[in-house]
């Protein structure tokens, strides 16, 4: 290439650059979230009233106004007939660091210390609760944002489920985390308006390896309805049936949620 025809190639391809709409040279890509879910086990009335006080009153509160927007609470609705009665807290946020500085910043606050004194007072023999544990997870690649429900119906009325896959071996793990996203999974919830929540890989916690989603239903009627219907599509027989999707998940559980009175949606 010649003096002449570099400067042309130059000029036109600074033009270009310049040319550019500034959001096309600048924007990053969209990064994932991360969530938090907490899981409260209770056994009698006493400590769920004291959950329900400290939740309510103190920790969604504060957590609000250490920047979480939606902060969504739910219980089992098997709770009424089992001794390990569960209580949900979940909520994302933008990076780890986040998650990660929320207890320091809650503990600094002292209007957060007197709304949960109650709480954090309890004596040791009445303890508001049997066992708490806290999963972190990150936001899967095709679902990269939490996602409020478009959910209409009686709030009572409203199913909220929750699924956790582990996987047998980290590499049998990872297919199915590839299944959700490029193998299209997904997109076949999508597709089939299964309201999702979240898609997420849980990062920290006690099953491992181990993915967890949320979608949402009107009813049960409505939740039984879109299985039957997911169950019966041309892409879900085809991909389940791949060889690379064969034996990913050692154990599932299946997890039917209720929002509380006090939870954002």
């Amino acid at each position: 290439m010649n003096l002449f025809r570099l400067r042309h190639f130059l000029v036109i391809a600074i033009t270009i650059v310049f040319s550019l709409p500034v959001s096309a040279t600048t924007d990053p890509k969209p990064s994932a979230e991360y969530y938090q879910i907490r899981i409260y086990h209770f056994a009698n009335a006493e400590q769920e009233k004291m959950l329900d006080e400290y939740i309510s009153q103190a920790y969604i509160p504060y957590l609000h106004k250490a920047g979480i927007r939606n902060v969504d609470a739910f219980k089992a609705m098997a709770n009424d007939t089992v001794a390990d009665k569960r209580l949900f807290v979940f909520f994302s946020a933008s990076s780890l660091d986040k998650l990660a500085g929320l207890p320091a910043q809650l503990q600094k606050d002292s209007g957060y210390a007197k709304a949960a004194r109650n709480y954090m007072m309890a004596p040791w023999n009445l303890p508001p609760f049997v066992r708490m544990e806290n999963i972190v997870l990150k936001a899967f690649p095709m679902h990269l944002k939490m996602e409020l429900p478009k959910l209409k119906g009686p709030v009572k009325e409203r199913v909220y489920e929750l699924r956790s896959y582990e996987g047998p071996t980290e590499l049998l793990y990872n297919s199915k985390v590839h299944m959700f996203n490029e193998g299209g999974e997904i997109s076949l919830f999508d597709r089939l308006q299964f309201n999702p929540v979240f898609y997420a890989e849980v990062l920290s916690g006690s099953r491992m390896p181990n993915l967890m989603y949320m979608t949402s239903f009107e009813n049960m009627t409505e939740r039984d309805a879109h299985w039957k219907t997911f169950f019966a599509d041309p892409l879900w027989k085809n991909i389940s049936a791949l060889p690379e999707y064969q034996h990913t998940v050692s154990k599932a559980e299946v997890m039917f949620l209720k929002a509380t009175d006090y939870s954002d949606f």
